[in-house]
Parts: C-alpha cells; sequence; structure tokens
C-alpha cells in the first residue's frame, strides 16, 4: 500500500488508512472546495515513526515527502508553497470520539526540510502522556496515526459552522462562529466570536451577535501569532451575508453527504471559500475544539 496519499485519491477517504481528518477530507476533495493536500498514511508512521523520534530521518522517508511536496508546489505554482501540517489519528474526528486539542497541528511550514519536521512533531504527539490518558478515559486502545500536508489559506476571515446548534441542541438551527484572520482564534476559544443562528429550512438569520473580536491570528515568518483587531472592524460583521448563507448551505450540503451533523472549519481568502476540517458534532462549544 502507497505511503502517501493524494486527497483525491482512492484510499484516502478511509480513516483507517490517513486517519479520521484526512478521511473526511479525502471523501470529499472531489465535490467540495477543499485544499489540495497530501497524506502520510498510518503505514508510513508504523513504518518510521521510531527512526524519526530517534533523530534519524530515512533516506525513503525523506524522498517520498519531498516529492509530494514538490509536486503540491507545482499544483500551487510556487516551489516552496505555505501549508499546514495536522495529525490524523486513525479514530479521530468520528462520532465516538474528537481527539481536539490533543495531537499536533503546525501551521505556516514552508520547505521541504520544515515539512518533514513537522512530520516528526505530529508523529511525536502521538506518544504524548494526554493522548493516552484520553484514550484509556474512552476504553480506546492504541491507534495509527496519519498526517496531512495540506495547502494554507491565508484567511481574510473563518468560520467555524456547526449544522445543528450545539448550545440548546437544536437540529433545526445552524450555528456560526467567525472572525477575521486564522481559523485558530476561533477553535482555541481566543476571542468572541461574531455568532449567527441560522434556521434551517431556508438559512434566514434568527438572530446575530457582534463579537468582540479583540484579536486575530496571523501568519508570520515563523508561524503564526495573534494580533489585535482594529477597531473599526470590531465594529463590523467579519462575515457578509451572502457569506454567511453560503456557509450555511455549505453546512446543509455536507450534512446531508456524510449523513450526520457536522462541525466544519472553513475559511474566506479573497471571497473564495474553503473547506478546511469536517466531522461529527461531539461537543458543546468551539472552546473545546482544536486542530
Amino acid at each position: 500500500m502507497s505511503q502517501i496519499l493524494w486527497l483525491s485519491e482512492p484510499g484516502c477517504d478511509d480513516p483507517s488508512i490517513v486517519g479520521g481528518k484526512a478521511g473526511n477530507l479525502g471523501r470529499l476533495a472531489q465535490r467540495f472546495p477543499v485544499p489540495s493536500g497530501f497524506c502520510l498514511t498510518a503505514e508510513a508512521h508504523a513504518r518510521w515513526a521510531a527512526a524519526v523520534a530517534q533523530g534519524s530521518l530515512p533516506d525513503v522517508l525523506s524522498a517520498l515527502v519531498k516529492e509530494a511536496y514538490a509536486a503540491l508546489g507545482r499544483k500551487l505554482g510556487t516551489e516552496n508553497p505555505q501549508v499546514a501540517v495536522r495529525s490524523s489519528a486513525i479514530d479521530e474526528d468520528g462520532a465516538g470520539a474528537s481527539f481536539a486539542g490533543i495531537y499536533i497541528s503546525c501551521l505556516n511550514v514552508r520547505g521541504a526540510d520544515n515539512v518533514l519536521a513537522a512530520v516528526g512533531r505530529c508523529w511525536a504527539s502521538a506518544d504524548d502522556p494526554r493522548v493516552a490518558r484520553y484514550r484509556e478515559q474512552r476504553g480506546l486502545g492504541s491507534a495509527g496515526v496519519g498526517v496531512l500536508v495540506q495547502e494554507l489559506v491565508i484567511a481574510d476571515s473563518a468560520a467555524v459552522v456547526f449544522s445543528a446548534n450545539p448550545t440548546t441542541g437544536s437540529t433545526d438551527e445552524i450555528l456560526v462562529n467567525a472572525n477575521y484572520g486564522l481559523g485558530e482564534s476561533i477553535v482555541g476559544g481566543l476571542v468572541s466570536p461574531d455568532t449567527w443562528i441560522l434556521r434551517k429550512s431556508d438559512a434566514s438569520t434568527l438572530r446575530f451577535t457582534l463579537g468582540h473580536k479583540e484579536q486575530m491570528t496571523v501568519l508570520t515568518q515563523e508561524g503564526t501569532r495573534e494580533i489585535p483587531v482594529l477597531r473599526t472592524l470590531r465594529a463590523r460583521p467579519s462575515l457578509n451575508a451572502a457569506q454567511v448563507k453560503e456557509l450555511a448551505m455549505l453546512a446543509l450540503q455536507l450534512e446531508e453527504s456524510m449523513g450526520w451533523p457536522v462541525d466544519i472549519e472553513c475559511a474566506y481568502r479573497s471571497d473564495k471559500l474553503y473547506l478546511l476540517q469536517c466531522r461529527p458534532i461531539t461537543t458543546g462549544t468551539t472552546a473545546d475544539r482544536s486542530h
């Protein structure tokens, strides 16, 4: 079996091969606006993780990752594309356990050697004591880890959308939380985001709450950081009405496609919508979630 699969390839829709996060996106990549990317499979983790943990990067692994990263660059039209490198555990982002905030994600990674280092960090996170405790509490055994290497969307604004309202349990409502910049400020619970509650039947807005939005997550040369949001922007919604409706319609389509109420992460760049993550609703608030 291949140790690297592209999101649109057969097999990359199988969580048992690439993990839950990548598997969900692989299932959707051909029909929805999912950024381009490739995944190191759980087989690659089983074969190479021990060597990488000892500080040795096997030539075979280096060549595989460098070749895939170069191919992604050609696809995106740049030699060293900015990517997100995310852990994707076999039983992650499923109905039983989300593993929110347990595994590592590395944002704004550029260059093949840095991608390899980020892969090693993702694999190392599988041995974190927090992971063992989380798995033990839920009666889960050990599981392999895939790693998703994906085009980084430099977001003007980002949103977390629930196709059912997790705060009330209502399946007749859609909840949208949004802020300027990358979505880490929302998923990490760093800000009070803008919040829309929409009627599911027609995607009309039932309630809107303007968030304080004191901070936003932006890119730096070394990764990301938080900066203050301009006061003029704080006083305005981070999404316009058309974008909110587009997000609601996407959530409905994904719920129908996946067969369960969805918790999705999205980004807008130059008014273009990107789907970054899709999983079942398992948590009550965005502050409980992380990449």
